[in-house]
C-alpha cells in the first residue's frame, strides 16, 4: 500500500503537463482508408509485433521456465539482463516500423495499435508457456495447473503491459519527431 500512495502522490503532483501536438491539428479526421492488403492489415502487424521479439528470447525464456518450473539453477543474470534489454529496444523498434507503415497508408488512429503491437510478445510467452506445460513439464493434477496457468497469466500480462508501454512512448517519440519536422504555413 505505501508504494501505490506515493505512486499517487507522485502523479498528482508531478503529472499535471498537457499533450502538446507538434503540429496544427484539425476538428474533422480524414478518413482511414479500408481496403488495403492483407499483410499491410493490423492482425498481421500484431502476429509480427510479437513474434520478432519472443524469437530474440526464445532460448533465454526456456532457461528461464526449467529454473522457475523445473529443478534446475538459473545462473547466467548478465545474459538475462541483456535478453531483456534487448526485448525492450527490439519491441520498441519494431513498433516504430509498423507504426511508420500504418502512417503512410494514412491510417492516424495509431495509438491504441502502437501498444497492443508493442504487447503482444507477452501474448506469444502466454502461448510458450501452455507449450512449455504440455511438452516439456512433468506438472499434472488441478492445483500445479491452476497455479502455473495462473502465475504465468499475470507475468504474461505484465510483460504485455511494459511492453506495450515502452513501444508507445518510442512511438510517440517518433511522431513527434517526424511531424515536428514539417513545415506548414
Amino acid at each position: 500500500v505505501p508504494l501505490c500512495v506515493f505512486g499517487g502522490s507522485m502523479a498528482k503532483n508531478y503529472g499535471k503537463h498537457d499533450f502538446n501536438a507538434p503540429t496544427r491539428t484539425t476538428k474533422v479526421a480524414r478518413e482511414i482508408p479500408t481496403e488495403v492488403p492483407w499483410y499491410r492489415g493490423k492482425p498481421f502487424q500484431m502476429v509480427i509485433a510479437g513474434f520478432l521479439p519472443f524469437s530474440a528470447i526464445y532460448i533465454e525464456l526456456h532457461y528461464i521456465f526449467a529454473s522457475m518450473w523445473g529443478h534446475q539453477i538459473y545462473t547466467l543474470f548478465g545474459i538475462l539482463l541483456f535478453a531483456f534489454i534487448l526485448l525492450v529496444i527490439v519491441s520498441s523498434f519494431i513498433t516504430v516500423a509498423l507504426l511508420y507503415f500504418q502512417l503512410a497508408r494514412e491510417d492516424h488512429q495509431w495509438w491504441w495499435a502502437t501498444f497492443v503491437n508493442g504487447g503482444m510478445t507477452g501474448v506469444f510467452i502466454y502461448v510458450y508457456s501452455i507449450f512449455y506445460y504440455y511438452h516439456r513439464s512433468g506438472m499434472s493434477g488441478l492445483l500445479q495447473s491452476s497455479f502455473y496457468f495462473g502465475y504465468m497469466a499475470a507475468v504474461s500480462f505484465g510483460f504485455f503491459l511494459m511492453l506495450g508501454s515502452a513501444a508507445f512512448y518510442m512511438s510517440l517519440a517518433f511522431v513527434k519527431h517526424i511531424y515536428g519536422r514539417i513545415k506548414c504555413d
